[in-house]
């Protein structure tokens, strides 16, 4: 299994960001606009659409606001799926997030799935940088 970790330094207090990150219905609109085009809430989980026209399904799988983590895993489409989101507080109103997916089979991870979180990270960085402290 291939684990994934990415991880931006955001010029934001943590609360912001966090704010921002754990809003599961608002990865279109607070996260990653333009890299994530939709988001439909359903029970239990997410349909997120992607700029290139993916649709996937998210399962919510819990969020922790005291660690400001939060996990998700995607059912369809791969043997295996986990991700999480974890915010850290960097001190002077600066953060760091960190996304980690554990991933099967391994050539989809090398192949489709890190790239796409590096360019989700790379709009977040951006739209999370303008977040007011």
């Amino acid at each position: 299994m291939a684990t994934i970790i990415k991880t931006i330094d955001i010029d934001a207090p943590a609360d912001a960001v966090w704010d921002a990150v754990s809003d599961f219905g608002a990865v279109h609109r607070r996260f990653a606009p333009g890299f994530v085009t939709n988001v439909e809430l359903i029970p239990g989980a997410r349909m997120v659409t992607f700029a290139n026209g993916l649709t996937v399904k998210e399962l919510f799988l819990g969020r922790d606001d005291a660690r400001r983590r939060l996990a998700y895993s995607v059912t369809e489409r791969f043997t295996h799926h986990s991700a999480s989101f974890q915010v850290d507080d960097l001190g002077a109103g600066k953060s760091r997030l960190t996304w980690t997916a554990d991933v099967l089979p391994d050539d989809v991870a090398a192949e489709i799935v890190a790239p796409m979180m590096e360019q989700g990270l790379q709009v977040a960085r951006g739209v999370l940088g303008r977040v007011p402290s």
